[in-house]
């Protein structure tokens, strides 16, 4: 059978966005934003504190209790130019790879001076990423979490305030090892998650590390030239169990976020998602047959990026263009502080 992604190519995902509707900061409150509701009958306007009514007892929301790190640092290499370090992955205590912006990139065995006060050294580049080593006592994650800066998207043109700590993270973050946020899951807060509980709507967590990578641009022009960049994840012996449990049930998995629900496909074995830690780039694309999700919850995404694709593999490609439509005409707000989406699976 033909890759389907050879049907499509990147400019098939593009649309005009007006600036105006970049969100730049968050709503006053988490559960502040709007909800568009993209079902088989059509598109409607909600309050995202609307959810409930669409969910029923016994459905399971899975959510991805990733924690964002202080990923950006700022100093020299030991030639003196200025550099900016992007921390993409912790690889040990004292090891990292991370994305390097520089006039000249740095050799290997070169001192980079983070922060002002931490040395580490350049030990190799591996295809788009430097590994470091971090010199000192104090682990990577310790060195990020009192030096390191908010990793706030490129399209967010503040520098990082201290609301941003709070507010760019999701109230159930656990694990520390993102470099972005989650964003579907900032719209909930815990009066929110305990509504939701009450009313017998059952949740399960796994854990997807976002990668700077999913702010990369797709290179090629053909989507079955693309390589996605890998993503470690995490899906407990409970959270298989519980979704397994829905299934028999006949009630709705709701992947809450793009990750949630990669981790999630990729997890799944003729319909049966595995428990345990793996690797995946998994690239989903018009043409995806999903095993695992009913539906979506998600913000609105990047044109020509490979979120809006997998959003598109989801629901269809013309319900989801008339729906980026609706909410431009509607002055719904978009990217990661933006508003929300909760999405039929039509497709796939």
């Amino acid at each position: 059978m033909p890759d389907p992604r050879q049907r499509y190519t990147v400019d098939d995902f593009d649309y005009d966005l007006p600036e105006r509707l970049v969100a730049q900061h968050p709503a006053p409150e988490r559960t502040g934003s709007r909800l568009l509701r993209l079902a088989r009958d059509g598109v409607s306007d909600h309050a995202f504190t609307d959810l409930p009514r669409f969910l029923a007892p016994g459905d399971l929301l899975v959510f991805n209790d990733t924690r964002v790190i202080k990923a950006r640092l700022f100093g020299q290499k030991d030639s003196g130019g200025r550099i900016e370090v992007l921390i993409e992955r912790v690889l040990g205590p004292h090891e990292a790879a991370a994305q390097i912006r520089a006039s000249h990139a740095p050799k290997p065995g070169a001192r980079l001076r983070l922060a002002g006060v931490v040395d580490a050294e350049m030990l190799a580049r591996e295809g788009d990423l430097y590994r470091l080593r971090f010199a000192g006592p104090d682990s990577v994650l310790a060195v990020l979490d009192r030096h390191g800066e908010v990793p706030l998207p490129p399209y967010i043109t503040h520098a990082p305030e201290a609301t941003d700590e709070r507010r760019y993270q999701t109230v159930y973050a656990r694990a520390p090892g993102a470099v972005a946020a989650p964003t579907a899951g900032l719209h909930f807060d815990e009066p929110l998650l305990e509504r939701l509980r009450a009313e017998g709507v059952e949740t399960a967590f796994l854990t997807l590390h976002v990668g700077a990578g999913t702010f990369q641009p797709v290179r090629v022009h053909d989507l079955a030239d693309h390589r996605m960049h890998s993503e470690w994840y995490e899906i407990p012996p409970e959270t298989a169990d519980a979704v397994r449990r829905a299934r028999e049930r006949g009630r709705d998995v709701i992947a809450v976020g793009t990750t949630s629900l990669r981790a999630l496909e990729a997890a799944a074995r003729d319909g049966t998602v595995a428990a345990g830690c793996a690797e995946t780039d998994l690239f989903i694309t018009p043409g995806f047959r999903f095993c695992v999700a009913d539906r979506l919850i998600t913000n609105f995404h990047l044109p020509r990026s490979t979120l809006l694709m997998l959003v598109c593999a989801f629901a269809g490609m013309e319900p989801v263009r008339a729906a980026y439509r609706h909410a431009i005409e509607h002055g719904y707000r978009f990217f990661s502080y933006g508003d929300a989406m909760l999405v039929d699976r039509i497709a796939g």
